[in-house]
């Protein structure tokens, strides 16, 4: 029998827009796409740091253009989805990676705002996003949407309480949209990060009895590092994820095992 050959991992031709972009786990996802071929549009809030970021996967060979606009505010989906998908002339990728955390310690401590702030960036915005971007998707015979959860959405985490709801919520939101959506060849998948070196998870890994704490629960030895993460997102956004959907891709070292 002859061999078959293996799932291509290319994103030649494709779209991605990713959230959150400009720096951490953000960041290392369009580096990685573009190294792959895909043209990445990079959002966050500050253009400064978004073009710094551009301009460094640019220098590498890739193509990026920086989109300033606030992701965590679901009205602004349309617009940022119809903004990304001028810039190269669609959007094949989604990566839902922009979140937000303003209150680290007990529950009682979130105030409605800081709940309502949690859940409209971490959930609400994720779905308005995806639900502008799906048309465009169908339009081009199908598409990928990554979620970026957390360990937290599967064991809520200490001092991250609402932080952990508004992540498991969103695999419930990821397994609502591969069923609803499979149909238009648009597969929607989450990955739960473990703790990763990035600045919004400093006040994790800069406290060296919290790092003490997880690495005694952890198999691998060592925090993670942004590029753990980019590789996944990478097999979801390829052909070679092009049957799987609805499904939850834990990357934390073993610490949940």
């Amino acid at each position: 029998m002859a061999p078959t050959a293996a799932p291509s991992f290319s994103l030649a031709g494709k779209t991605a827009l990713i959230t959150g972009a400009s720096r951490g786990i953000g960041l290392a996802i369009p580096r990685m796409f573009a190294q792959a071929g895909a043209q990445v549009v990079l959002n966050a809030r500050k253009l400064d740091v978004l073009t710094a970021a551009v301009d460094g996967i640019v220098a590498e060979g890739g193509a990026a253009r920086a989109l300033a606009m606030n992701a965590g505010r679901p009205e602004h989906a349309p617009a940022l989805i119809e903004a990304a998908a001028a810039l190269f002339g669609g959007v094949d990728i989604l990566v839902n990676n922009a979140a937000a955390n303003p209150i680290y310690g007990p529950v009682e401590l979130a105030t409605p705002e800081i709940f309502s702030k949690i859940m409209n960036v971490n959930l609400h915005a994720p779905f308005e996003l995806a639900k502008a971007a799906r048309p465009l998707m169908q339009a081009r015979g199908g598409g990928s949407i990554i979620n970026m959860s957390s360990i937290g959405g599967r064991s809520p985490e200490p001092g991250l309480g609402i932080y952990s709801v508004s992540k498991a919520a969103l695999l419930s939101l990821t397994q609502v949209l591969a069923k609803e959506w499979g149909a238009d060849n648009i597969t929607v998948n989450a990955i739960c990060p473990g703790l990763i070196k990035t600045d919004f998870s400093s006040a994790l890994w800069s406290n060296e009895q919290t790092m003490k704490h997880m690495l005694r629960q952890q198999p691998i030895q060592r925090i993670g590092e942004g590029e753990d993460i980019a590789a996944m997102a990478l097999h979801l956004a390829s052909d070679a994820a092009r049957f799987t959907t609805g499904a939850t891709f834990t990357v934390d070292g073993g610490y949940l095992s």
